[in-house]
């Protein structure tokens, strides 16, 4: 593959034009100028088979690192008339997301590695998007699981409501399980984020705290953060554009804008929005937990859709100058792969995956029902305008989606580095 006159934003923050090379799934060059020739020479010298080259001229439009998501809930297996690996992988694609990280909370739920190579196999060939899984803390106590568990991004702790099996509630057990966690990504909610810090504190392991929503919560990371401990906290869009004023419009945002953290005030809004320009928060998840309109009608049901729009509403931020692009890239991108150390992931990066965004910042549009590809059917974004337009979302050197059309279902588990 060859793009030519991709605007990116360089490690400086500065931007500039440039071509990309691609062989064999990675970042071969990226320079001021790559020959259509010289491209051919490189991409045909060892690949004989290949029978054509894809060439992308991008006239200027921005090419951001694929976005990476470490918080989906893909209802798969178990809840898959929700949501499946295909179908959320296709809402992934359509929004920009390359990678995403699957939470345990399906049925069964993911606290076995039997349960774990189960999912592998259901996941395998499904998805346009690469993938990796969270492993989830029982309240029974699976640490001895956890200890040995390959190839995996966190232990997820729900130490609020949740579902089954997954709220842990003894101390014990929690000490137990953080013992033999590296990293641990915890729902924590109000008090329960200073427990999981003093967890965390206690036996000197990375904490990840997941859809922080509160201007509480945020002080808690920030006091932990001056301790020096290794900490990160996570907003979703829908807690930095929704609010409570948004759930209280009609009776069906009532029933619809309902999720675990709840939405807070506008004040909130604002100080997640400072705290992610200022690095107190490290990265955007979406909490992307689907449930079908009937569900959601019929009675209070905890989750909304986000992966198809995440991108698309961070720009309609970076528009109202609530960020800049560099900072956007870095906390979608960079910092999620960093964090859960996802191998040749985040970045547009000689030696990197081949993963890109072609973003038309010219196309804003109003997000409408109709569009969803999401096997809900919704968005909570609905009657909102976007900052922006995917146009191409590329994941290792493939064309998976544009222009509202998907091909190449190439989808694999992504490797955690240590």
């Amino acid at each position: 593959m060859l793009i030519k006159n991709a605007r990116l934003v360089l490690e400086n923050g500065e931007e500039a034009l440039r071509d990309i090379l691609v062989l064999e799934g990675k970042i071969a060059e990226i320079s001021q100028e790559i020959g259509i020739e010289d491209a051919i020479k490189k991409i045909f010298k060892d690949n004989t088979h290949l029978v054509r080259m894809d060439y992308l001229d991008l006239e200027g439009r921005y090419l951001i690192p694929g976005i990476v998501d470490p918080h989906v809930h893909m209802r798969d297996p178990g809840l898959t008339h929700k949501e499946s690996a295909t179908t959320g992988s296709m809402a992934c694609a359509k929004g920009g997301v390359t990678t995403f990280v699957d939470m345990p909370n399906t049925i069964p739920a993911t606290i076995t590695e039997e349960v774990l190579e189960d999912k592998r196999g259901i996941f395998k060939n499904k998805t346009y998007v690469d993938y990796g899984f969270h492993f989830g803390a029982a309240g029974d106590n699976n640490s001895q699981e956890i200890k040995n568990v390959k190839n995996i991004a966190s232990t997820k702790v729900f130490l609020n409501i949740s579902t089954g099996k997954m709220m842990v509630e003894n101390d014990e057990i929690l000490n137990e399980i953080f013992s033999e966690s590296k990293i641990v990504s915890v729902h924590a909610e109000e008090d329960m984020v200073k427990k999981a810090i003093s967890l965390s504190r206690k036996n000197k392991n990375e904490l990840y705290l997941c859809h922080l929503s509160l201007a509480e919560e945020v002080e808690d990371l920030k006091k932990a953060k001056a301790e020096g401990m290794k900490i990160y906290g996570e907003v979703t869009p829908h807690h930095l554009f929704l609010n409570t004023s948004h759930r209280d419009e009609n009776e069906e945002s009532k029933k619809l804008l309902i999720m675990k953290p709840e939405l807070k005030s506008g004040d909130d809004n604002e100080c997640l929005w400072e705290a992610l320009n200022n690095g107190i928060i490290d990265t955007v998840g979406t909490d992307h937990a689907p449930h079908l309109l009937s569900e959601k009608m019929e009675k209070t049901t905890f989750g909304i859709p986000g992966v198809e729009h995440s991108l698309e509403m961070m720009l309609r931020g970076l528009k109202e100058g609530k960020m800049s692009m560099k900072r956007l890239i870095e906390v979608m991108s960079e910092n999620p792969a960093k964090i859960f150390n996802i191998k040749n992931k985040g970045k547009i990066k000689v030696g990197y995956d081949a993963d890109f965004v072609e973003l038309d910042m010219d196309q804003e549009r109003i997000i409408e029902r109709e569009e969803v590809v999401s096997k809900c059917g919704w968005s909570p974004y609905e009657g909102l305008k976007t900052g922006g337009t995917v146009l191409t979302t590329i994941v290792r050197g493939e064309i998976v989606y544009k222009n509202g059309n998907f091909k190449n279902k190439i989808g694999r588990e992504v490797e955690f580095n240590g």
